[in-house]
């Protein structure tokens, strides 16, 4: 693209350049024979009437013209000089007097003018270029013709050493020009030249490459905007590598979570297939087999409700707090007084807006979380507030607690950072997962804030009132 950039824009320079220069000498070539007529016709002008005032002079005094023509002609003889001008009388169109300086001229060129007035030409001939000026005397003179000559050669060879000049000072103007508008061009296209190289950098995987911003033109404009291109870029990359992440974790813990069950199931069956057993041995292992299936059918209930909350649409109602934390604090009645620990309930809303059976299942799961991360006889705290004018619900429990690393996977399915969360719970790794998507439809962001040792805080923060 520099390339054709350069030479196009050489060609149009160069072509208009030198345009501009040819019209230049047209122009003076032109200027220069119009001042050569215009001075050639004053002075046939001049001698014209100087010569009709001798004419008249002569015939006064009785004299004959026609004898008399060289040396009435003769003072005229101070054009001739510098060898440049020279005349011819013709009578009846009959030379009768002419000086050297017209033997250069072919006699046609000395012709008089059939209308009989006054013409300027330019002849050029192997002596050089001539003005050749021819008019008839007034009456009652009228029989003679005054022609007069002027030599412009040198002139014109003025004019052709000037047009030279000009045309070489252009040639050595349009190499200079060329050799600046080469050193602009890179300097325009080094800048394109760097993003031509960065997006290769980038595209090969250097997503953290940028381009160095120089100035505030519409070229740093550019850089900046690709700059900014590339961040989105890397942000994306980073996020799609993330997300491929997450997606072979689960996979992986999936497969984890069916080859344990699965292993069981396998090996009661291959032993009550085998084994001579006795029928509290085969209802042993029964026993077995059946809860490994319920472990299973709990892993795909569980996937199915995730898959659904993903792709349904909630109805938004409004909600009263009280009648909620009622029919959690029932639904959790057995297990709290098996493990001893109390569960107090505050609220200081009136309302949420969301699906009652979601928003009951939110609370049950968290809560079931903070009660087992709790010993007998623990206390746990759950508050209905506003925050920032946000309302918002929070679990609190001084159990266990969780470090930072912890925090940040515990939402992701099948992660299992807590040996609280174990399969003899029942649990499958699944319910923070679908604690975080009950929250994500409800536009509500679900946080946790733990110290190992002291306890959980799991906030659900209600973006919409």
């Amino acid at each position: 693209m520099k390339r054709r950039t350069f030479l196009t824009t050489l060609a149009l320079f160069l072509f208009f350049f030198n345009l501009g220069i040819f019209i230049i000498s047209v122009t003076m070539f032109k200027d220069t024979v119009s001042r050569t007529e215009e001075r050639s016709l004053a002075e046939h002008y001049f001698i014209a009437s100087a010569l009709i005032k001798d004419f008249y002079t002569v015939e006064r005094r009785g004299i004959n013209i026609e004898g008399s023509l060289s040396s009435l002609l003769q003072p005229y003889s101070y054009l001739s000089v510098d060898k440049k001008a020279g005349l011819v009388l013709y009578h009846n169109n009959q030379p009768v007097y002419s000086n050297q300086n017209t033997l250069a001229l072919q006699h046609n060129s000395m012709a008089v003018p059939k209308d009989g007035s006054r013409a300027a030409t330019v002849q050029k001939t192997e002596k050089g270029t001539f003005v050749i000026v021819s008019g008839k005397l007034p009456a009652p003179y009228d029989p003679y013709t005054l022609i007069y000559t002027y030599d412009m050669t040198d002139a014109i060879r003025s004019w052709s050493y000037l047009k030279n000049i000009l045309f070489m000072a252009g040639f050595a103007f349009s190499l200079f020009l060329a050799f600046c508008l080469l050193i602009i061009l890179n300097r325009i296209f080094k800048p394109l030249k760097q993003i031509s190289l960065t997006s290769k950098d980038i595209a090969n995987g250097a997503y953290e490459t940028r381009l160095t911003v120089y100035g505030h033109d519409e070229l740093a404009e550019m850089a900046q905007s690709f700059n900014h291109m590339a961040e989105e870029i890397q942000h994306q990359m980073v996020a799609l590598i993330d997300t491929a992440d997450k997606k072979q974790q689960f996979i992986d813990n999936f497969a984890h979570e069916l080859r344990t069950p699965l292993t069981a199931i396998y090996g009661y069956a291959e032993y009550m297939q085998k084994a001579v057993l006795t029928e509290d041995d085969r209802l042993s292992a029964l026993d077995y087999v059946m809860s490994e299936c319920r472990r299973l059918q709990t892993i795909a209930f569980q996937l199915l409700e995730l898959a659904n909350l993903k792709n349904d649409q909630i109805k938004y109602e409004d909600q009263n707090v009280s009648s909620l934390f009622e029919r959690v604090e029932q639904t959790l009645y057995r297990k709290l007084s098996e493990k001893n620990i109390l569960v107090e309930f505050r609220n200081e809303i009136e309302t949420i807006r969301g699906d009652a059976a979601l928003l009951e299942s939110l609370l049950i799961n968290l809560i079931d979380n903070a009660i087992n991360a709790s010993e007998k006889g623990k206390h746990v705290l759950v508050l209905a507030t506003k925050e920032t004018n946000k309302k918002m619900i929070s679990i609190q429990d001084n159990g266990k607690g969780m470090p930072t690393e912890v925090l940040t996977q515990i939402t992701e399915p099948f992660y299992r950072g807590e040996k609280s969360r174990n399969r003899n719970d029942g649990g499958a790794g699944l319910g923070l997962a679908i604690c975080k998507q009950i929250a994500l439809c409800h536009n509500a962001e679900l946080s946790f804030a733990s110290c190992p040792g002291e306890g959980t805080t799991a906030k659900i923060t209600f973006t919409a009132s």
